[in-house]
């Protein structure tokens, strides 16, 4: 059994298989020589990916052998499930393996935007003393908006009324007595709402062709002049240029990207420019711990789809 890895993964998972008696072949550059990669899937049996790793028809016609694909992650959006589908090829995924981790890493961003820890240290080092300019907000009594009331909005709203944040809530698939509004305290609501009462927006929804640009020029304009963005979902979810021209003219306060269209970005993107916008390297999943899990669980699942158990980590596709 030959198993082809083509990101960044930790090493037990790597160990996992190997004691199983599977060849791996891991190479976590490999995604970027695709001729490679397609000389590679001609005898692999597993394929396993992050999100840079473009899993199209094209790709999967080169795995002729190929039992499974492993996604190292939540987002499915490099892989396309209807060529899969079509090929009986299972596509196992890191089902909440980082969900804890992405929920810290949102509330992370809301203390970050309200109280200037970094920036006041650094101006205290260069001699300064700005006791008003570092003056921050309390979180307690704000609106924590939620776009996306899946499993990792649960958890952040869960830690967010913790702290005395009123949570509200957008998602149609969601109805008023699902566990992630009945037992976690958020108040489901019209998007037009959210956007207008909330003073953090954090989005957790998946990239589709319906929330492409789901936060762009309009959507900024409904929101509140002082509220702040957090995206940790998906780039192409928020429209960055406009994104851009509404912190240029203070239309929002602020801006939290854990994710952009193109990663990285080119040196020229406008918003590695702007001070209001906090940029990180696509990290909210990434801790030791969710890295543990995440890579644990897909090669424990794949191991065991392999041998005909099927996992409940199989995405459900539908036509």
């Amino acid at each position: 059994m030959k198993a082809v890895i083509t990101e960044l993964n930790w090493p037990v998972g790597i160990e996992l298989l190997e004691e199983a008696g599977w060849n791996v072949l891991y190479d976590p550059v490999i995604w970027q020589n695709r001729e490679r990669l397609k000389a590679e899937l001609h005898n692999a049996d597993v394929l396993i990916v992050r999100n840079q790793t473009k899993v199209d028809q094209e790709l999967l016609g080169w795995g002729s052998r190929l039992r499974a694909i492993g996604r190292l992650g939540v987002g499915l959006d490099n892989i396309d499930l209807q060529a899969a589908s079509e090929r009986e090829i299972p596509v196992i995924y890191g089902k909440n393996a980082n969900a804890t981790s992405v929920a810290e890493y949102v509330i992370s961003g809301i203390f970050a935007a309200s109280r200037l820890l970094r920036e006041a240290d650094t101006d205290v080092k260069n001699g300064g003393w700005n006791r008003r300019k570092y003056t921050g907000t309390e979180l307690f009594g704000k609106t924590l908006g939620l776009i996306g009331v899946g499993e990792i909005g649960h958890r952040v709203a869960v830690r967010a009324r913790a702290l005395g944040l009123h949570v509200v809530g957008y998602d149609p698939f969601v109805a008023p007595y699902d566990f992630p509004a009945a037992e976690s305290g958020i108040q489901l609501a019209d998007l037009k709402r959210v956007l207008a009462e909330s003073d953090y927006i954090s989005l957790h929804v998946p990239l589709t062709a319906d929330t492409r640009y789901l936060l762009n020029r309009d959507a900024f304009h409904q929101m509140k002049p002082g509220a702040v963005l957090i995206n940790s979902a998906r780039g192409g979810i928020v429209h960055e240029h406009d994104l851009n021209d509404a912190l240029q003219n203070g239309t929002i306060a602020g801006a939290i990207l854990d994710v952009l269209e193109q990663e990285p970005p080119p040196p020229d993107h406008p918003l590695l420019q702007r001070d209001n916008c906090l940029i990180t390297p696509h990290i909210a999943g990434l801790t030791e711990e969710s890295q543990v899990r995440t890579a644990e669980m897909v090669s424990r699942e794949i191991i065991g789809e392999i041998a005909g158990r099927r996992s409940l980590c199989r995405v459900a596709f539908r036509r």
